[in-house]
């Protein structure tokens, strides 16, 4: 989700700072354990200091699992917007939102996900157009995503093959069809309001097909 506003750091070259460093590493750990806690649900038995039944190889896996699908979508989907914005001149940067990320973590914890772990803003003119290409930017690296994870996911349902790399393949396959169609929703700030400010033949290229596929992404994976 790329957001206008301000931003440090100077254009014409893609550079991070020490604040964006930390921002994007906390914001990675952060959805890791909140689907972690989502996923796992055992794992809030150490919430109440309760470890009968709980295992921490399971939670490591699925801690893993969330940090190589739902980080490195979310990381790629934030390093796109920016990419393109330099390209354009600007002057961008990620911002984590502390309190989402402590919100996402939390309700991790009760079951219930909502993640909004910050976006990259940036500042500087830009026509409608060049404000269109940074905000698509990042739900068609999600659909590129999507699209790599899908090879070994169909590998491995013809082999028959389960375990670790079967599910870095499968969620890894959902959570990017998922991020690509909610961020291609044309409304508040996400990246589908943007896109359709600026063309609405572009805009249904590419939201219809992300949210069908988020659909079913959400039902049949």
């Amino acid at each position: 989700m790329g957001r206008r506003g301000g931003a440090s750091g100077g254009p014409g070259g893609l550079s991070f700072s020490g604040r964006e460093l930390r921002d994007l590493l906390v914001a990675w750990l952060a959805l890791g354990v909140a689907f972690t806690f989502f996923l796992e649900r055992e794992l809030t038995r150490i919430v109440f200091l309760q470890f009968q039944g709980l295992s921490l190889s399971a939670a490591a896996g699925t801690f893993a699992v969330s940090l190589l699908t739902v980080g490195i979508g979310f990381l790629l989907h934030e390093l796109a917007h920016k990419v393109v914005a330099v390209r354009f001149g600007q002057v961008a940067a990620f911002k984590a939102d502390y309190k989402m990320l402590g919100f996402a973590v939390l309700g991790g914890l009760v079951g219930f996900l909502f993640a909004a772990p910050g976006a990259v803003v940036h500042r500087g003119r830009l026509t409608a157009k060049q404000h269109g290409l940074i905000a698509v930017a990042g739900p068609v690296t999600n659909l590129a995503l999507a699209v790599a994870f899908l090879v070994p996911f169909v590998a491995s349902l013809i082999s028959g093959a389960g375990g670790f790399l079967w599910e870095v393949a499968r969620m890894g396959l959902q959570i990017n069809l998922l991020l690509a169609g909610f961020n291609m929703l044309p409304f508040g700030p996400l990246d589908g309001r943007t896109v359709r400010e600026w063309s609405t033949p572009i805009f249904l290229v590419v939201a219809v097909p992300s949210i069908l596929l988020g659909l079913g992404a959400l039902f049949v994976l």
